[in-house]
């Protein structure tokens, strides 16, 4: 299961991290969201290797969702050297999400 990131620990992990980080910006209220969340957690079991998977709660962390612009939930970012790459905003079948994610590794 994805650990939680938040605003204070959120530029150890992501710069201090030696592989590309995915960031799930999700709330609780959000049926999408809750959709989603198991399909990054098995991403993140199934691509530990080659991946690290947070989750980030936006109502609990509004300043992350700020500096990174998050108007629409579910968002997930990949960052790479502590620096975003790619974004996807909104649900999405497993499949089509670990294509994109390998696109951008």
């Amino acid at each position: 299961m994805a650990q939680e990131i938040t605003t204070a620990t959120f530029d150890q992990i992501v710069s201090g991290s030696d592989k590309p980080v995915l960031v799930d910006f999700w709330a609780t209220w959000c049926g999408p969201c809750r959709a989603l969340g198991p399909i990054v957690d098995e991403i993140g079991e199934e691509m530990a290797d080659r991946l690290a998977v947070y989750k980030c709660n936006v109502d609990d962390e509004q300043d992350l969702a700020m500096k990174f612009g998050i108007v629409s939930i579910p968002t997930l970012i990949l960052f790479k050297g502590g620096e975003p790459v790619h974004t996807m905003v909104g649900g999405r079948p497993k499949a089509a999400l670990v294509e994109e994610i390998e696109a951008n590794l």
